[in-house]
């Protein structure tokens, strides 16, 4: 069990990260480069409507497989190494900014473009660009700090 549940936590957070990291690094400025507002608008509207179940997928995952493998590895958080803390710390307030992304911004972005008004859904777009980017630090700071916690004493 604990194989597999470690299976699931690491490509949880490999689709989530990584899926942010292609969105905000390759996909954002090839798009913002050749398209027109209401056609990058919908394009990211369909984007976020395929990518976000996959995140809400790691959003329930990550935390019940972290908190399996904290209880059968170090026998709760007494006993887990610090960079089981910073995992949990920074997991945590992934998952919060993803929550207001999605329940805010994302639900403002869909009705803009649902009713053609570009101006409306461009901030929201840019405000989810810059909770992405935060939320892209945060998770290549969390793997970062988890691939290397392991080996700092």
């Amino acid at each position: 069990m604990v194989a597999l549940a470690l299976i699931v936590h690491l490509l949880a957070a490999v689709v989530w990260v990584g899926g942010m990291f292609f969105a905000y690094v390759i996909l954002r400025p090839a798009a913002a480069g050749r398209l027109e507002p209401p056609q990058r608008l919908g394009l990211w509207g369909e984007v976020f409507a395929r990518f976000f179940p996959w995140v809400w997928a790691a959003v329930v995952a990550l935390p019940v497989t972290g908190l399996f493998l904290v209880q059968r590895l170090f026998g709760g958080f007494g006993g887990s190494p610090a960079f089981v803390h910073l995992m949990l710390t920074l997991g945590a307030a992934m998952i919060v900014i993803f929550l207001h992304v999605f329940f805010a911004p994302y639900r403002r972005l869909r009705a803009a473009v649902a009713v053609q008004d570009w101006a409306t859904g461009g901030k929201a777009l840019g405000t989810i660009r810059k909770l992405v980017g935060l939320n892209l630090l945060l998770g290549l700071l969390l793997l970062a700090g988890v691939a290397g916690g392991r080996f700092m004493t």
